[in-house]
């Protein structure tokens, strides 16, 4: 491990919010406090050369840049995105190559540097340990993302949103500079035929003549039984694991067995779905739980159930230093200091076909009905074998019209809406359309988010600092916290 942290474990892990919500400006001050801050990787790429199109302001992209180890990757991405000054206002952002199966060696390089940039930033000015989260599902960009973070000393990989099993042996050979290879998830694949992504970290130039530190990885998983399944057959090593409740933010796990809706037209949890601690216990691996967890009494419940700790993502989400914009967050904050709030789990916008927690205050309906359907970014569209044998890309977000004429079922497309756009505007960078009209927003925040009013008391704006006093502030969460041995 390369901080000094490392030789223990956090109390409290920052949610990975995508995207950008959990930037490497949040992720830094939580790790400067001594628990573990935590990047999101997800659309990264998309991000540095929004960033760079808005001129860099501050001159943090471009000195994290300086340091990535392959300088003439800088130098393109810098003369290809950078605007100095920042694009005209109006003016629609020049996107990134969307993904496929292969792609060029310098959208690869894109990828990790954009990584690299968000770790090395986030760890800049103390020796605390930082994390990067990334989304299984999100297949396509997931190789380049692991080796640029490994690249700028990672100490924590955690990923959900799928099976994570192939993850733990990909950090074993990135950390030694080998290729490594994961199955490629693909729609009417023949039985028997198995297709993959595969990355070389030679084909990049990065200096390899000494090892890598292999990051921890912790697995996030919804279900005693899915942590049981990869602590047996991972690839490799899966350090710890991340138990997140339905009334967790972003993307929930579908209920267990049949889909039952609410009288709010929310699906339905049930005993199901609860985590069996007592066998979390019995694999004597650290974990943390998360979703309604976010409190000095939820970190207390934890530790006193075994727990390592606790992941806390709603009220890090609002704090000052996350990548939502200031216009949002007062919003939220002063909708909920009235009670105007509510979180809504949908179990049909996203095009993953996962629930997915949206917020809503009087008047925030009308933003997302104006949203125009298109896929121009690309990270949850669906792969799958054409007639041709050839491989294409889906979306049941995109015009109706395109979806069915690449045989997608027209049911699927109802409801969704493209989130890759949406969260994209969240943090101040929404692609323009036409007449200068801005992709809008679509929030998410877990459940928690309703009962901020307490947390925030007079206040009308808070810390990184301020969530983790009120955590942690008192002693009697770290009497409760038993040390866990190095090697478990």
């Amino acid at each position: 491990m390369t901080s000094a942290l490392a030789a223990s474990w956090p109390m409290i892990i920052q949610g990975g919010m995508g995207v950008g919500v959990s930037n490497w400006t949040l992720a830094r001050a939580v790790s400067r406090r001594g628990q573990l801050g935590v990047v999101s990787g997800t659309c990264l790429d998309t991000i540095l050369v929004r960033r760079l199109q808005d001129g860099d302001l501050g001159g943090h992209v471009r000195r994290a840049m300086a340091k990535f180890p392959v300088p003439h990757v800088s130098a393109a991405v810098l003369r290809r995105y950078f605007i100095p000054g920042g694009r005209t206002r109006g003016t629609p952002y020049t996107l990134a190559p969307m993904y496929r199966q292969v792609v060029s060696v310098a959208r690869q390089q894109l990828t990790m540097l954009a990584n690299f940039v968000e770790v090395h930033l986030a760890r800049e000015g103390h020796d605390g340990a930082v994390g990067i989260n990334l989304l299984t599902k999100v297949q396509l960009p997931n190789l380049a993302s692991l080796y640029g973070a490994m690249l700028a000393g990672v100490d924590y990989v955690l990923m959900g949103a799928g099976i994570p099993r192939e993850i733990p042996g990909v950090l074993d050979a990135f950390a030694e500079h080998r290729s490594a290879s994961i199955r490629f998830d693909l729609e009417g694949l023949p039985s028997g035929e198995t297709e993959y992504l595969t990355f070389d970290p030679r084909a990049h130039g990065a200096d390899d003549s000494a090892p890598l530190a292999r990051p921890r990885f912790l697995a996030i998983v919804a279900a005693h039984s899915l942590a049981t399944t990869l602590a047996r057959k991972a690839n490799g090593r899966v350090d710890g694991f991340v138990v997140e409740g339905p009334t967790a933010g972003g993307h929930n796990a579908p209920p267990r067995g049949e889909l039952r809706l609410n009288e709010r037209g929310e699906p339905q949890y049930g005993e199901r779905d609860e985590v069996n601690v007592d066998r979390l216990l019995e694999l004597e691996r650290p974990f943390w739980l998360a979703g309604g967890t976010g409190s000095p009494e939820g970190l207390c419940r934890a530790l006193d159930a075994g727990a390592t700790g606790i992941q806390v993502g709603t009220l890090f989400a609002w704090c000052e230093e996350s990548g939502i914009t200031h216009t949002l967050k007062r919003t939220v904050l002063d909708h909920a200091t009235r009670g105007e709030l509510d979180v809504f789990t949908d179990p049909r916008a996203s095009p993953t076909g996962y629930p997915f927690k949206i917020v809503r205050w009087p008047g925030s309906d009308a933003a997302r009905a104006s949203r125009t359907r298109r896929c121009d970014l690309g990270y949850l569209r669906t792969p799958y074998r054409r007639e041709d044998g050839r491989i294409g890309f889906r979306c049941p977000a995109e015009p109706v019209d395109d979806y069915v004429a690449k045989g997608g079922a027209l049911e699927d497309t109802e409801g969704r809406e493209c989130l890759c756009n949406a969260l994209a505007a969240n943090i101040g960078h929404a692609q323009v359309r036409g007449a200068g009209v801005e992709e809008p927003p679509l929030l998410t925040s877990g459940d928690d988010l309703a009962a901020i009013r307490a947390f925030l008391g007079t206040r009308t704006s808070y810390t990184a600092g301020d969530v983790i006093e009120y955590l942690v502030g008192g002693t009697a969460p770290a009497a409760r916290r038993q040390p866990m041995r190095e090697d478990a």
